[in-house]
């Protein structure tokens, strides 16, 4: 256990009494099933971490299998954290600290749907309390982070998927199919690119307020660094993106479900050089992300990028004219160029080079379902499809691009030691440094 949650821990001694006094029963994963619901022993004890509209979606999405039982609830928003309790209010107890959701003997995973300055913090804490864990994206902000939680979960054994359902899709199926058939040749450049148009005033301003009644201000920074509350930035997944010291923009945002497809269909390490140029040109807000950013990851053989915007929606071959989010995935190879998004996936084939533009034939099986593989995972302790030892290659670039925009200059790293190469500027801002009491579990990298 790391030393951050040993003192944290401490003073929740007897907080976690009374809890474990006041909470509903609910029969352990250990006892027998009685009647014709799945056996005890069989049923996924579940606990939440944040119930925004996300985490709202991945609980619904596990509770509605009979073998899940919700038993703990968990949001420093008294507001949100009670209306999810009151749907399980047969099995499920409350908690406005996490720290005391961990410490439950009859919570045996977790969804961790926070705002995502909390998400390294929290999934080594959960893992370190035995817990398997779902973890909404982007997984770190940090490029020592990335790494922590990877180590952490596989030290401490336990199952994880990161939440790019996405990857769960048929169509990122088929792309990943015509990819490794070698049928459009060797792919040399893959871009990738996510964008909008916020308009000039972006997200807007928030009145100057204190932190309304039923909202643990205090809780809600945790390990992010002390301010005053912002109504934006505490209301959802899409107002804290223009935040950066609290989610790091919109290329955490958006780019793990993006670059997970050529991530996945080529196989990719991670990078060993990214750069990373952009500046907040356009929007003018309460936000302090760039609006613009430009990432060239370099690979062994091959180049990958990725463009930002949120002051223009042009979508090259996937939409123009009317302002809307747009993305996109170009492989381009020597026999063909494949473009696809979340449902598209187009060929464009080099004149008479392409010998055989037929699909490929289906290879891939059919996913359950984002969270129900991770459910199954559980309970068969075979990691799944988006599981850290993976999802750490989608995560760990997008990590260094922001350390890369930071820095204003270029950032080696070596995959074999896993470290920064020749800047020991870069190495030292690739951990975060914690607002007090919270400590980096250094141990883990």
């Amino acid at each position: 256990m790391s030393e951050s949650l040993k003192s944290s821990r401490r003073g929740f001694l007897r907080t976690t009494a009374a809890v474990a006094v006041a909470a509903p029963y609910v029969v352990p994963a250990a006892a027998l099933g009685q009647g014709d619901k799945p056996a005890a022993s069989e049923r996924i004890s579940l606990g939440i971490i944040g119930v925004g509209g996300m985490g709202r979606g991945n609980l619904g999405n596990c509770a509605a299998h009979p073998d899940v039982v919700v038993t703990a609830v968990c949001d420093v928003q008294a507001k949100r954290r009670d209306a999810v309790v009151e749907q399980h209010k047969a099995t499920a107890k409350g908690h406005a600290d996490y720290r005391e959701l961990l410490a439950r003997k009859d919570v045996d995973a977790v969804i961790i749907a926070t705002p995502p300055h909390w998400h390294a913090l929290m999934a080594i804490h959960a893992v370190e309390a035995g817990k398997d864990i779902y973890l909404q994206k982007p997984m770190t902000l940090y490029p020592d982070e990335t790494l922590a939680v990877r180590n952490a979960v596989n030290r401490h054994k336990r199952i994880s998927q990161i939440g790019t359902q996405v990857h769960a899709s048929p169509n990122y199926r088929r792309v990943v199919e015509w990819i490794r058939s070698g049928k459009l040749g060797p792919v040399s450049v893959v871009r990738t690119f996510n964008v909008m148009n916020q308009g000039r005033d972006g997200i807007g301003h928030a009145p100057k307020e204190p932190a309304p009644e039923g909202i643990d201000w205090n809780l809600w920074l945790g390990p992010g660094p002390e301010r005053p509350y912002n109504a934006l930035l505490a209301a959802d997944a899409y107002q804290h993106c223009s935040f950066w010291d609290y989610s790091g923009g919109w290329t955490p945002g958006m780019a793990p479900h993006i670059i997970d497809l050529p991530v996945w269909a080529l196989d990719l390490g991670v990078p060993t050089v990214t750069s990373c140029s952009g500046g907040r040109y356009t929007i003018d807000d309460d936000g302090d992300v760039p609006d613009t950013q430009e990432v060239l990851w370099q690979y062994p053989g091959r180049t990958m990028t990725w463009m930002m915007s949120m002051s223009n929606s042009f979508g090259f071959d996937f939409g123009r004219g009317t302002p809307a989010r747009r993305l996109g995935i170009y492989f381009h190879a020597l026999n063909g160029t494949l473009y696809a998004d979340y449902g598209k996936c187009e060929i464009v084939p080099e004149g008479k080079m392409l010998a055989d533009a037929a699909a490929p034939p289906v290879s891939i099986p059919p996913s359950p379902g984002h969270e129900r593989e991770w459910l199954d995972s559980i309970k068969s302790r075979k990691e799944p499809s988006c599981g850290v030892n993976y999802h750490y290659k989608v995560d760990l670039p997008l990590t260094l691009a922001n350390l890369s925009y930071k820095l204003g200059r270029s950032v080696r790293f070596d995959p074999k030691s896993e470290k920064i190469v020749g800047d020991p500027e870069a190495a030292k801002l690739a951990r975060p440094t914690y607002r007090d009491p919270w400590k980096f579990p250094a141990e883990y990298v």
